[in-house]
């Protein structure tokens, strides 16, 4: 994982040095077994006792109505999992509705970003995502997987201005995140939260990671983006029409890690079911679901970090979205064009049995 383990075992030690005057407290988690705890949350019990004792520390300022913190985190877990808050949990919680308690948690886990989403910064943890990823497609250099990440909500048509700005170019209403992974599926950042006709070159432009990659903060690194990116010193995309084998062998190593990030999407979508559909949303009104899908990113991690695999799949995977291009091209940097080439030239001029980028990706790879 892009973040190394003493960062975790730190924020162990700091959850059993701060919160003992909750160990041997029955938490409302142990009323169920761990078959139950799974289908309800999709998550395991060591899981989520360490998501609920990091939440508890961050939310001993915010009021709780009453609820203890782990009744609250069971309620947004709850929601995340299904996209919709068991009746049978609310009643037992005596809750009439969840809405507030789920921005609320939402809120204090998006704030943990920092914690648990981690793009590599020191140079051991650049070469180690980038040795990964070259090992995995055959491309080397490259800091992780970038891709515009869409979440379908409801949009009034009757606010026709409004409307039309959530509509993408798949023609369904949307709000768009852009999201970094590495070949393992982790998520590496998370930013914006626009509506879904926005463009994701726009997005990466604005971004502060995208601003970092283009300034050369991060040393000669690319990240692997669509046909919806513009080629650049530091987006790598693939060759538009090949002209001969290596530029073809290229593009499928492109094409392979690229998918990562269709799985990565598909695993978090199974687990958060959330995700699947966000409700209504307003053009002014973004940072709830900005935090909901952020909430989701960092429980990713999480439940990647404790091995707890998504449920299973239930038909094909969501596809990624193929992103929205400009009408007028954009005149290719000849700096990055030449980068490029050197790079096919160098890596992808002859092929081998050993070629990384001939193995396929499962479907059912625990991302």
């Amino acid at each position: 994982m892009a973040f190394a383990l003493p960062v975790w075992l730190a924020a162990q030690a700091e959850l059993l040095g701060n919160d003992e005057a909750d160990n041997g407290a029955q938490s409302c988690f142990d009323d169920f077994d761990d078959e139950a705890l799974f289908q309800m949350f999709h998550l395991s019990r060591p899981c989520l006792t360490f998501i609920t004792d990091a939440v508890r520390i961050r939310m001993r300022t915010v009021a709780a109505d009453k609820l203890s913190v782990d009744a609250m985190v069971m309620v947004a877990l709850n929601y995340y999992a299904h996209g919709v808050s068991s009746f049978a949990l609310l009643q037992k919680l005596g809750l009439t509705q969840s809405s507030t308690i789920v921005s609320a948690v939402s809120g204090v886990i998006a704030g943990m970003c920092d914690q648990f989403i981690s793009f590599p910064l020191t140079r051991d943890a650049k070469a180690n995502v980038a040795f990964k990823i070259n090992k995995f497609c055959g491309i080397p250099n490259v800091l992780g997987v970038l891709a515009p990440a869409h979440f379908k909500i409801r949009a009034s048509p009757y606010e026709k201005n409004s409307f039309r700005s959530f509509v993408n170019s798949l023609a369904y209403t949307s709000v768009v995140s852009q999201i970094i992974c590495d070949s393992d599926g982790n998520v590496l950042s998370v930013e914006k939260c626009c509506v879904g006709s926005a463009f994701e070159q726009e997005m990466w432009e604005s971004s502060f990671r995208g601003r970092e990659m283009e300034a050369e903060l991060h040393g000669q690194y690319w990240v692997i983006g669509g046909r919806g990116y513009y080629l650049s010193k530091h987006v790598l995309t693939p060759v538009c029409e090949p002209a001969n084998d290596r530029e073809t062998r290229f593009n499928e190593a492109h094409a392979k890690i690229h998918d990562v990030m269709r799985v990565t999407l598909g695993s978090m979508k199974r687990r958060f079911r959330c995700l699947m559909q966000l409700g209504y949303a307003q053009e002014g009104t973004l940072n709830k679901k900005s935090n909901i899908i952020k909430a989701c990113c960092v429980l990713h991690n999480i439940a990647k970090k404790f091995s707890v695999p998504p449920p299973p799949v239930a038909g094909k995977i969501e596809p990624l979205h193929p992103g929205k291009a400009y009408s007028a091209p954009r005149d290719i940097i000849p700096e990055a064009l030449k980068a490029r080439q050197k790079l096919i030239e160098s890596n992808f001029s002859v092929s081998s049995s050993q070629d990384p980028s001939s193995n396929s990706i499962a479907e059912d790879v625990n991302v």
